[in-house]
């Protein structure tokens, strides 16, 4: 199978590390052409020229506070168009359920879920008139398996799994697709930032940290590892493709098997 996105536009939101990053990339090396988006323009800016020496292609970046109104105003503004939107941003930690307070769980689903509300509903407007486009939502395996130490957390990957299958409904027969993508524990840049320092810790290598990081948190993983970033990219990558016209509406799972079930 050869992927070919040449000519098409995309926007990867929160891509300057991790699954946003190797999204980025993979769509460059297709042969769309991306906006990566971050907080800071230094990060943005790094990211850009990073991925300018790995990929090639045509990339420009964004500097935006997404978890805003005037943030998303500010990426439509630069970028009114799109035939691919990955909608990848997004914040998480754990936090004792009775400790986290009303603008904890607020800035959560400003961020995790109104970001992505507000770029869709721009965004697929333009993607239904053409009848063409691929939107997708980054969820996780913690939407179906809400952790105890992240009930804020699991809560907006619920909701935008929700709005992922709902969406697809109201673009029926537009010939634009919407998924949601479901990772579980990957080497994100701050994941293996940690285990770095858990093995400096106690002593032992990285490989036997994560192993049993992995054991302790998530048992019922098949894999009984992390997944890369380039694992759950390159099912976005697909799902982005003119190959996958006919998957929509569909949780995609790069979790590893931690969820127990076969639907």
């Amino acid at each position: 199978m050869k992927i070919d996105l040449t000519g098409q536009r995309a926007i990867i939101t929160g891509s300057t590390a991790g699954i946003g990053y190797a999204i980025a990339k993979g769509l460059l090396t297709a042969g769309a052409e991306v906006t990566i988006t971050g907080r800071t323009q230094d990060r943005v800016d790094s990211a850009v020229e990073a991925l300018q020496r790995d990929a090639g292609g045509t990339v420009s970046g964004i500097a935006s506070d997404l978890g805003t109104r005037a943030g998303c105003d500010a990426l439509i503004t630069a970028r009114p168009d799109a035939d691919i939107l990955i909608n990848n941003v997004g914040i998480f930690g754990p936090q004792d359920f009775f400790e986290t307070d009303d603008e904890t769980w607020q800035q959560f689903f400003d961020v995790n879920v109104m970001s992505a509300v507000r770029l869709s509903r721009h965004y697929a407007q333009g993607m239904k008139s053409r009848n063409q486009g691929r939107i997708q939502f980054l969820s996780s395996e913690s939407a179906l398996n809400i952790p105890a130490e992240m009930v804020h957390y699991g809560m907006t990957k619920s909701a935008v799994q929700s709005i992922s299958r709902g969406l697809a409904k109201v673009l029926a027969g537009t010939g634009v697709t919407v998924n949601a993508i479901l990772p579980g524990p990957t080497r994100s840049e701050g994941v293996v930032a940690m285990l770095e320092a858990m093995a400096k810790e106690q002593g032992k290598s990285l490989e036997e940290v994560e192993a049993d990081f992995v054991a302790d948190n998530r048992p019922s993983s098949i894999i009984g590892r992390l997944a890369t970033p380039e694992e759950v990219a390159n099912m976005a990558v697909y799902a982005a493709s003119p190959q996958a016209s006919a998957t929509t509406g569909a949780a995609l799972r790069v979790e590893g098997g931690i969820v127990d079930t076969m639907a």
